[in-house]
Parts: structure tokens; C-alpha cells; sequence
């Protein structure tokens, strides 16, 4: 499992390391994108998370002392904060920003478009720059998170077998391990994309 989020780091830090090289680059476009994004939902959205660790540490704490009942619940109050997570993401800032044209590709250009205040930037292509890595970044998170859905399921159904216990408790630990991961990864996330001053 250490192996395992070791590669993880290694392929969100690329990641991480091009948002820097580019903020570095282009400071104005990236205040200029970030200003049309909104924190109020990225903010609500990192307290959803927030409280799905919780939930998902409990539920390893449940699981160590042998209670089934509240092994379940913590994991399916885990399932529903992450669906709540994508769920915003997608209703409230992937969904406005597709209809606005807000995304990088064929169309985007310097010669005017329906992009709202961001037609007016003087650069689009490193404008354009900063949605390319928004989406690839929080569309990378969103997908481990989809990942941890299914996970979850399967967690939660072999609890209703009675398969964890303190004396096997390592498959949540795991996870556990790898839902904090992809949370942390996110509160990295938002203040690079969203708190842009």
C-alpha cells in the first residue's frame, strides 16, 4: 500500500510541479481563472471531505474494536460525503463551466467567444493553460474518488458478512489509508486553484 500511494504522489506531483512551472509563467492568467471559480463551493466541497476522513477513521477504529454495526455506517456515511463531493463538483462547476464553454479546447482563441469575462483576457492560450490543468487535476481526484466508490461497496458488503474484526482489520486500514490520500490531495487542490491571490 506504501508502494502503492508512493507512485500515486509521484504521479499527482508531476502534476503539481506543471501547475507551478505554469503559475510561475503566467501569474496574471492564473488570477484571472481562479476568479471564476468559486470558493464558497470549493470551500463547502473541502468540508464534505473533510468529514468523509473523519467518518472513514472511525470507521478503522470500529472495525479494531469489532463493531460491525458502526464498521457499516462509518463506511456508508463515507460513500454518501464522497457522492456528495462529485456530486457538487459536477452539478455546480464542471456542468456551468461546459455550457459557458469554459474548457479548454477546439474554439478557444483570442478573437472573441462566449466565454463571458474570460473572452476579454489578452492571453487566452495561457488562460487556456490553467483550465487544462484545473480539469486533469480535480478530473484526476474526482476519478480516484470514483475508484474509492466502488471500494466502498465492496468494504461495505463484506461487512455485512462479518468479514472484519480486530483480528482483520487491514483491508479498511488500507483504504483508509487511501481515502486520505486522495483527501489530502485535495486540500492541496483547492487553495492552488481557488485561492489564487
Amino acid at each position: 500500500m506504501w508502494l502503492f500511494l508512493a507512485q500515486e504522489v509521484m504521479f499527482f506531483g508531476g502534476l503539481f510541479m506543471a501547475y507551478a512551472v505554469y503559475r510561475f509563467m503566467y501569474p496574471e492568467a492564473w488570477l484571472e481563472g481562479s476568479a471564476s471559480l468559486s470558493v464558497p463551493i470549493g470551500g463547502a466541497n473541502t468540508v464534505f471531505l473533510l468529514l468523509s476522513s473523519f467518518t472513514m477513521a472511525m470507521g478503522v477504529y470500529f472495525c479494531q474494536v469489532g463493531n460491525s454495526k458502526w464498521l457499516f455506517r462509518a463506511l456508508f456515511a463515507t460513500l454518501i460525503l464522497g457522492i456528495i463531493f462529485v456530486g457538487v463538483k459536477w452539478v455546480y462547476e464542471y456542468t456551468p463551466k461546459f455550457a459557458e464553454g469554459i474548457f479548454p479546447g477546439a474554439g478557444w482563441g483570442p478573437h472573441g467567444s462566449h466565454y463571458g469575462h474570460l473572452a476579454d483576457f489578452a492571453d487566452q492560450g495561457a488562460l487556456q493553460i490553467f483550465f487544462i490543468l484545473y480539469f486533469i487535476m480535480t478530473g484526476m481526484h474526482a476519478f480516484h474518488m470514483l475508484i474509492g466508490f466502488a471500494i466502498l461497496l465492496v468494504l461495505m458488503w463484506m461487512t455485512k458478512k462479518n468479514k472484519f474484526g480486530p483480528q482483520r482489520f487491514m483491508p479498511i486500514l488500507f483504504f483508509g489509508l487511501y481515502w486520505h490520500f486522495v483527501d489530502i490531495v485535495w486540500v492541496f487542490i483547492f487553495p492552488m486553484f481557488y485561492l489564487v491571490t
